[in-house]
């Protein structure tokens, strides 16, 4: 169980911090690339104002008197654009690989061409003088290479450095799941040693009271009608404790598979025994049973332990299930695995308490309500015995529909024998 509980704990916690992590270095990149986009969009535009501070307007046409360095705009991979008024092109610099293929964006001053060559591209008007007059455009482009390169460095680094910070966290959590578990687990240690010691030092009282309660039951001649009664009740009551303390006593055992005995065992006939065994019950109470259960069905457990879970399945039918209903069990093979299904039309269980009927001591209101005995500890028993056997047992509901208990269990091959 609490192995269970350290594994659900410690995927839990490697996925939260997980989450942050990867979330705290998407922001990083997204700030470190939006900063890198707009320390180049201001360089380009600097550049760009540059130029444009250098051209002149000389009977109707642009001439520029700075001139770039082929070299230099080769290393930056930078190229200058002029354009008139129109939008046609004048001249140009710089590296024709890296010439932009996009037309002319006289609406904006930044783009991005990620067709073919990545660029970063800056187009500002060009005005004449006081008048502002539209004479031109001047377009400054950069590849986008250099920044590529500086983000797939950052990937890398941020993807080795979370991989290596999940390592160790998943190495650390396992350790401080095991610190933090560990007082638990004694102290349910504890308290599982104290309610078999409980238990086992309560047969003897609660059976020298049921005794003497049925001595004095036995010899009542001149005992008073309500003097009866009482006694009646004390032998019950110490009955039902008695029955308590046994579930209790199992159940603190069975927590421990070691105390399992695994031998082959003929599960058919296992179940019809059982089935023969309640049949009686049953018909006392009207109840219509029929089992559908396949032969050769043979399995690897404890005889015993799985005697006492089915048990448990079929007398909670019979406790649950009103006069004229049904109770029907169907086991067959499927794959590698063995499916038993209990199944009743009694007064079944409410959708939200589904989670809780495997729990010790439950039991729903309505049910101690409307019927006696059980003390809410056989299914938390079954289901013990089943996972200890590699097994799963669930169960659906609907109220005054009935409940189905479905048990699967790992097959053995099976053997020629007949049953």
């Amino acid at each position: 169980m609490f192995q269970k509980i350290r594994y659900r704990l410690f995927v839990s916690n490697l996925f939260v911090f997980a989450l942050v992590l990867f979330g705290s270095a998407f922001v990083v990149r997204f700030v470190f690339v939006r900063n890198l986009q707009e320390q180049l969009t201001n360089q380009l535009i600097a550049l760009a104002q540059a130029a444009e501070a250098s051209i002149e307007f000389d009977q109707g046409y642009l001439e520029s008197e700075t001139k770039f360095s082929p070299q230099q705009l080769t290393e930056q991979q930078q190229t200058f654009q002029w354009f008139d008024s129109q939008g046609h092109l004048l001249e140009q610099q710089g590296d024709l690989a890296y010439i932009p293929t996009l037309p002319l964006a006289t609406d904006r001053i930044v783009q991005t061409q990620t067709d073919g060559i990545s660029l970063q591209i800056v187009t500002l008007p060009i005005l004449k003088g006081d008048s502002k007059q539209l004479i031109g455009y001047i377009r400054v482009s950069q590849s986008l290479k250099e920044i590529d390169e500086t983000i797939s460095r950052l990937d890398r680094g941020l993807i080795a450095g979370a991989l290596v910070a999940i390592i160790l966290s998943s190495l650390g959590g396992g350790w401080l799941n095991r610190q933090a578990m560990q007082p638990i687990e004694s102290s349910f240690a504890r308290l599982k040693q104290f309610t078999a010691d409980a238990a086992h030092e309560l047969r003897s009282p609660l059976m020298a009271i049921s005794t003497n309660a049925e001595v004095a039951l036995t010899y009542d001649e001149e005992m008073r009608a309500s003097d009866r009664e009482k006694f009646k009740a004390i032998a019950s009551a110490s009955d039902q404790m008695s029955g308590l303390t046994e579930n209790l006593l199992l159940l603190a055992r069975t927590d421990k598979i070691s105390d399992f005995e695994f031998k082959k065992i003929a599960l058919t006939t296992l179940l019809k025994d059982l089935v023969n065994l309640y049949c009686p019950q049953a018909k006392a109470k009207q109840i219509e049973f029929k089992a559908e259960i396949a032969s050769n069905l043979w399995l690897m457990g404890d005889e015993t332990k799985l005697v006492r879970a089915f048990t448990n399945l079929i007398q909670n039918a019979l406790r649950y299930t009103p006069t004229k209903g049904k109770i029907a069990i169907i086991a067959n093979r499927i794959g590698r695995e063995i499916e038993i299904m209990v199944t009743d039309t009694g007064i079944g269980i409410a959708s939200e308490h589904l989670d809780l009927v495997f729990e010790r001591l439950w039991r729903a209101d309505r049910s101690r309500s409307y019927y006696e005995g059980g003390a809410g500890l056989g299914l938390a028993i079954t289901k013990v015995i089943v996972h200890n056997h590699g097994g799963t047992i669930t169960v659906t509901s609907q109220l005054e529909v009935g409940s189905c208990f479905v048990v699967y269990l790992p097959a053995s091959a099976i053997v020629n024998t007949s049953i």
